[in-house]
């Protein structure tokens, strides 16, 4: 089976370490990240990775102009998108859903079971 590779985009570096380490550890799927929503955008352009982890409260460019760049762009347009959120009331699900975000991650997540839930929503096998 390939090695998984997944682009982490989240301002706060201890979730980017968290993520990493879960999912390094649990599944050795190769993990990259970035800082910001302009640093991410030329992150999945040049690894192309399996799917991206997205924060969606970011400074700058939060992350629901992010994806809609990453949507934009043809190099990145096909790439899964989930979003890593505290904000996951109806109205902010529905939102992203509108958006065309596959799924949503609630904050604060289970580091362990971030592996399973990422295979889940893909369709990945453990």
């Amino acid at each position: 089976m390939t090695t998984k590779r997944i682009l982490v985009i989240d301002n706060e570096q201890y979730i980017q370490e968290v993520v990493q380490i879960a999912l390094e550890t649990i599944e050795n799927w190769q993990v990259v990240t970035a800082s910001s929503g302009a640093e991410g955008i030329l992150k999945a352009e040049k690894e192309q990775p399996d799917v991206i982890l997205l924060d969606v409260m970011m400074p700058d460019m939060d992350g629901a102009t992010t994806f809609r760049k990453l949507q934009t762009n043809l190099c990145t347009q096909k790439i899964p998108v989930l979003l890593l959120t505290a904000k996951v009331q109806n109205v902010d699900h529905n939102r992203y859903k509108d958006l065309g975000v596959l799924a949503t991650i609630p904050k604060p997540f289970d580091p362990l079971q971030l592996p399973t839930q990422i295979a889940s929503v893909l369709g990945w096998q453990l």
